[in-house]
């Protein structure tokens, strides 16, 4: 039994005194996310890779609105919405005390507004999106005046995209054999 003590004794405390005293966290501790909306392009890379589902993208074409919304009661903390944010509007912290009294604290939001589209002038992508893409054209070498002219095909919509692509020479209906034919 006193060998037990001595042991007891020589290995030391293997507790922390927390909360009276800070708690030393290690190298990539994954804490509750941060979010940036003025970062955020709402891409919708972050919802598409949340393994829990705790964030979630909304767009309401009436309002011409897309909403985003994280929940930190289902986050798992495993930093995917970290990894795929091409804009670090999204980062985990090393904040792990997530108490709150009401339920509705641990819901983040944001909402954005939509950018209309220059033909049929329904809502479709966010004015952020287009200005991003933009930016990372100018980055990669094009010239701002080229970007700029293309602005545009920016702005319309995929389906208007792909009705002038298709009817360019002005015809309606036209078939998979004749886009086949012309192509030859």
């Amino acid at each position: 039994m006193l060998k037990l003590f001595k042991t007891i004794i020589k290995t030391g405390e293997a507790t922390t005194k927390y909360p009276f005293k800070p708690l030393d966290l290690p190298d990539g501790f994954r804490g509750k996310p941060e979010y940036d909306a003025e970062q955020c392009i709402v891409c919708g890379a972050c919802t598409a890779a949340c393994p829990a589902n705790a964030l979630t993208m909304e767009t309401n074409l009436e309002t011409g609105e897309r909403h985003w919304q994280l929940f930190i009661g289902r986050c798992i903390y495993c930093g995917r919405c970290e990894e795929v944010c091409p804009t670090r509007a999204i980062v985990l912290s090393d904040m792990f005390e997530t108490a709150v009294t009401k339920k509705s604290d641990l819901y983040i939001k944001g909402t954005f507004k939509l950018l209309n589209c220059r033909e049929c002038h329904q809502p479709f992508t966010p004015r952020k999106s287009v200005e991003y893409a933009m930016e990372l054209l100018v980055q990669s070498g094009w010239d701002e005046q080229t970007v700029e002219a293309m602005r545009p095909q920016f702005e319309t919509c995929p389906e208007c995209k792909r009705k002038h692509n298709l009817l360019s020479d002005g015809r309606e209906n036209i078939s998979v054999g004749e886009i086949g034919s012309t192509i030859k």
